[in-house]
């Protein structure tokens, strides 16, 4: 997972620089949303001799919606060949099962990122 700043609590005693740098903080922050930078990317690399491939993010849920960029050849066949998929069934909080060909090519990486 790729770190970007975390909101911190606001400050629990009334004083005024405290609260301001909290909010320039927090303005920072909101920036940041505003130009893409978003945490809810990452990598994924699908297992090769293997017809599934199991993708571990804490940010996932059984809502969640992935998407997938192709990041060689044999990816980008991978994902518009349709061999690759993830049932309702294989999706849970933080795990998902993704079904994909069975072959022998190790570089099928995608980056992704996840929405909800």
């Amino acid at each position: 997972m790729t770190a970007f700043p975390t909101p911190s609590n606001p400050p629990s005693v009334p004083d005024l620089n405290l609260i301001l740098r909290w909010l320039f903080s927090i303005a920072d922050i909101i920036r940041q949303i505003m130009t893409g930078k978003i945490n809810a990317t990452g990598t994924v690399t699908l297992t090769a001799n293997s017809a599934t491939t199991t993708l571990t993010d804490a940010r996932l849920s059984i809502n969640s919606v992935v998407l997938f960029d192709p990041m060689t050849a044999n990816a980008a066949t991978e994902l518009y060949g349709a061999t690759m998929y993830v049932l309702t069934a294989n999706r849970t909080n933080g795990v998902w099962t993704i079904t994909n060909a069975n072959n022998a090519n190790a570089d099928r990486t995608f980056k992704y990122l996840i929405i909800g």
